[in-house]
């Protein structure tokens, strides 16, 4: 956008008319760019959610639901092993895994055990159940009804075989990367989890 506005102003030769008519030239400017940007002050989230473990489901979801608390346009996309978020059935035996996780109180070798997992999962369970905490159920139904758009990549129900009607109601599928790379190019906040 250029206008007359840009040209450099020589005081002395300038006329008041002059000044006058520039300062209102760069009043609709601005105006305009205003208008142009101006969302009504909604902030925008969109978080990428990979992991479909226990731990990694309640960090996307705890972070959808507070910024939709807050007013928030917040869109969550679901790909590759975070799509079993999304699913009624996997999303209920989601696990803790032991292995490589640095806060586990246990060396990586007794962790690599075959039933660790399974332990792990069952401890963070009991802490969860006795904390009060939401399960990721709740979290998923809570950040459905404040309108967060959970969504699933469509390539990954496909790649994994999964049926649109296996994940929860309420949750948007047919969802391509182009979709998400655009929300995501709007939002005030990008997130991968």
């Amino acid at each position: 956008m250029s206008s007359d506005a840009d040209a450099p102003v020589d005081a002395g030769a300038a006329s008041v008319e002059d000044l006058r008519a520039q300062v209102q030239a760069l009043q609709e400017e601005v105006s305009d760019l205003r208008e142009a940007t101006d969302d009504d002050g909604q902030k925008s989230m969109t978080i990428i959610a990979t992991k479909g473990t226990l731990d990694m489901a309640y960090p996307p979801l705890i972070l959808a639901s507070t910024a939709a608390a807050f007013g928030w346009d917040v869109v969550v996309f679901h790909t590759f092993w975070g799509l079993d978020i999304l699913h009624e059935e996997k999303s209920k035996n989601l696990k803790l895994s032991a292995v490589g996780n640095p806060s586990m109180p246990m060396p990586n070798a007794v962790a690599a055990l075959p039933f660790m997992d399974n332990v792990a999962t069952s401890m963070m369970e009991k802490k969860i159940q006795e904390n009060g905490t939401a399960t990721v159920e709740e979290l998923i139904e809570t950040s459905l009804d404040m309108g967060v758009d959970l969504q699933a990549c469509q390539m990954t129900i496909e790649l994994m075989g999964y049926d649109e009607a296996e994940f929860y109601d309420g949750v948007t599928t047919g969802v391509g990367a182009a979709t998400a790379l655009q929300h995501m190019a709007d939002a005030d906040v990008q997130l991968m989890i």
